[in-house]
């Protein structure tokens, strides 16, 4: 390869290398066996021929893995600036990270990485200025760096602590028990939980939920149908835990359980699916006391946030899509006897406590408004935030005169802030260490019209001076599904997109939760094509504005933005130059049969329900609407150890993907090993995956580094 000019640039070299001077000689494709399976719904036949991908620890699929790894990496290796792109990334990476601090008994505990570590560290000090010492330290879990914490509860005297931990990125978990004072194990550790809090009732045991594990060889894939709410007693075997609630005859249910602060009641929850659930408490400070049931449906999403003695307030969206909250008397806490503490508004409600307060977190045009209420309901203040962005964390003890929160936005790197819960007053706790001038740059928030004349809000992030003529390579991201709301986050790995001209374009599509349950339930089921026009609209209001262009354009989304992707390859391949459909559901006829896949049925409906469902699945899974033509640049993303979006569902896209492209552009699929949806990967991990999104992207659409 000729390098035609090197510059020194913040400390990196850069070179610029042209296309002409180099081409990629690419790897065959592996040789993807087809066979004969068929599915009929409703009297139509539907072929599978790539069903074998699912069976995730058979040797055929694993040397198919292999196969497809090394066409992809031999790829990525030619691609001549992906060294620098990591060493550039790499650099910025490396500056110390913190978490919000929380107490626990004496202690103060705070997340920590020095920069590069492959996992975060938990520490602790005494008070404000006491000598930070490390309490766990992940790094030392496992020697590749792939087994991570994932969450610890400590007791409510601190004195011991539960923690769990993800081996290979896996949702099964084991939790491990210790005594905070010296870090000594208690007990045995527990295995096989999933989906689970844990939540302690003094120092003599904790609740925590779990299904029962399938067979074995079938542990990624294998569906898990029997969600149990457990307690297990300090120093009895997992074997003898009572079961407290859920199994044979509540199927297909998430069961959560917590407690409130005081440890009166156990509050528990039960879903089938991601959206609605049933409520129940049962009070412990009665021996022997009974599971009362408050709320008996589904249509609805309840949770306890506090006590006040036998008063109960409650989070709720019941006649209320935005949220409101509610207080009632445990004695009789039917939705009947409900009273509504803080009202709905326009804007969409989460809350938390703490200090005996209540911090409203609203969603105002998908960027945070935070208003103090005391427990009467009476507004006290709204929280002055550094900008415009998302603010996080508030909630803290009921004893605590303080409490902290994060803040951040495209152009703000995470910061936290100390606030004072008598005076409201906000100051900087802990400043980013992010190599980042936020000056430099602009966000801005815009609203396009899509397919059915709706208004979708989008925000655009560039670099300060960008000239809009239609060649800056943009990255367009987006979910738009289960009510989940996305809102300005800073990401490192996006500087390197906009310190070079690149444009970060994030809009708010239908199905997720910025404007409450009415904006989801817009794009769920037979709406559903309703996120895949908001995101088509976003696109072509990109490029009529002259952001950018087709062949400037990269769309990209995980999971369930996977799925949209999956989409847009097959309806509107005219649109982008580059795909990246990560972690995607992208087999729309069998995703209820995996896993916990059958708790998405309540966004996607099931090909089971109806014949009309199963045509409307049938006519947009990415899977089978692919036909022969031309698809632009795709990297399909996902993980062998996924065990939520199981891989199968990237497996067989890619495979029908790789047969169908008639033109030139590579279609590849990336594969991490040793890793699971997202949580828990390692810094390396992390980096490695983002150096070749934008090395595969920047080569594709022909940009100079």
């Amino acid at each position: 390869m000729t390098k035609t000019f090197c510059l020194l640039a913040l400390a990196v070299l850069f070179c610029s290398y042209t296309h002409a001077q180099m081409t990629i000689k690419t790897l065959p494709y592996p040789k993807t066996k087809k066979v004969d399976v068929v599915d009929t719904y409703f009297g139509t036949q539907v072929p599978d021929p790539y069903r074998w991908l699912e069976n995730d620890h058979a040797d055929d699929t694993k040397a198919w893995v292999q196969e497809e790894n090394k066409v992809t990496f031999n790829y990525l290796d030619q691609i001549p600036y992906r060294a620098d792109i990591h060493k550039r990334l790499e650099f910025l990476w490396n500056y110390e990270k913190y978490s919000a601090p929380v107490k626990e008994g004496k202690y103060i505990y705070f997340y920590k990485n020095d920069g590069l570590q492959s996992q975060n560290v938990l520490y602790r000090q005494l008070g404000d200025n006491g000598a930070p010492e490390v309490f766990l330290d992940p790094n030392k879990f496992s020697a590749d760096g792939t087994t991570s914490l994932q969450g610890i509860e400590f007791s409510k005297n601190g004195e011991l602590a539960a923690y769990q931990i993800s081996e290979g990125g896996s949702d099964w978990r084991k939790v491990i028990i210790i005594n905070t004072e010296d870090k000594s194990v208690v007990g045995d550790t527990l295995k096989d939980v999933k989906f689970s809090g844990l939540a302690w009732h003094g120092t003599d045991g904790f609740y925590y939920s779990s299904y029962d594990k399938p067979t074995e060889g079938s542990q990624l894939s294998g569906m898990t149908q029997f969600h149990k709410l457990y307690y297990h007693k300090l120093g009895t075997p997992q074997s003898t835990d009572k079961l407290i609630f859920g199994g044979d005859k509540t199927p297909r249910r998430y069961i959560g359980a917590y407690l409130t602060e005081d440890e009166r009641f156990l509050v528990i929850t039960a879903a089938t699916s991601t959206t609605g659930n049933e409520l129940y408490i049962r009070d412990l400070s009665k021996p022997g006391s009974q599971i009362i049931n408050v709320v008996n449906n589904f249509d609805n999403q309840h949770s306890v946030l506090d006590n006040v003695g036998s008063k109960l307030y409650i989070l709720t969206n019941i006649y209320s899509p935005n949220f409101k909250i509610v207080t009632v008397d445990a004695g009789e806490p039917g939705i009947t006897h409900w009273k509504n503490l803080i009202p709905e508004t326009k804007n969409v409600l989460s809350a938390t406590t703490g200090g005996g307060k209540i911090f409203a977190e609203y969603l105002q045009g998908a960027t945070s408004l935070i208003q103090q209420y005391n427990m009467d309901g009476k507004l006290e203040r709204t929280i002055q935030l550094p900008s415009i962005g998302s603010a996080s964390g508030f909630g803290t003890k009921k004893e605590d005169k303080v409490t902290y929160y994060t803040f951040t936005n495209y152009i703000y790197p995470p910061t936290i802030f100390k606030l004072d819960i008598e005076t409201g007053t906000s100051a900087v706790y802990k400043k980013s260490g992010a190599k980042f001038d936020p000056e430099q740059y602009e966000s801005k928030q815009v609203f396009y019209t899509s397919k059915d004349k709706t208004k979708i809000p989008m925000i655009i992030t560039y670099k300060k001076g960008t000239v809009l003529n239609g060649q800056n390579p943009t990255l367009l991201y987006a979910y738009g599904g289960f009510g989940v709301s996305l809102t300005p986050a800073f990401s490192t790995s996006n500087i390197i997109l906009l310190e070079h001209g690149g444009i970060y374009a994030v809009p708010n599509l239908r199905g997720g939760g910025e404007y409450g349950e009415t904006w989801h339930r817009k794009g769920i089921k037979l709406k559903k094509q309703n996120v895949f026009d908001d995101f088509i609209a976003a696109a072509e209001y990109l490029i009529k504005n002259k952001y950018t262009s087709k062949d400037y354009l990269a769309v990209s989304g995980g999971s369930n933005g996977g799925l949209l992707i999956g989409a847009m390859l097959t309806q509107r391949p005219d649109l982008f130059k580059v795909a990246f459909p990560a972690v995607g559901v992208l087999d729309m006829l069998r995703y209820n049969k995996f896993t916990a896949g059958a708790g998405w049925s309540y966004d996607y409906g099931t090909a089971e329900d109806s014949e009309q469902m199963f045509k409307y699945l049938y006519n947009y899974s990415p899977y089978h609407a692919l036909k022969p033509g031309i698809y632009p640049a795709t990297m399909v993303t996902t993980a062998d150890h996924d065990d939520r979006v199981v891989p199968a569902h990237s497996f067989k896209f890619a495979a029908r993907l790789q047969e169908y492209q008639q033109g030139t552009a590579p279609t590849l699929i990336r594969i991490e090993t040793n890793a699971g949806h997202g949580a828990g990967q390692s810094t390396a991990q992390l980096i490695n995956g983002q150096v070749d999104k934008w090395a595969f992207m920047f080569w594709n659409m022909g940009i100079k580094w």
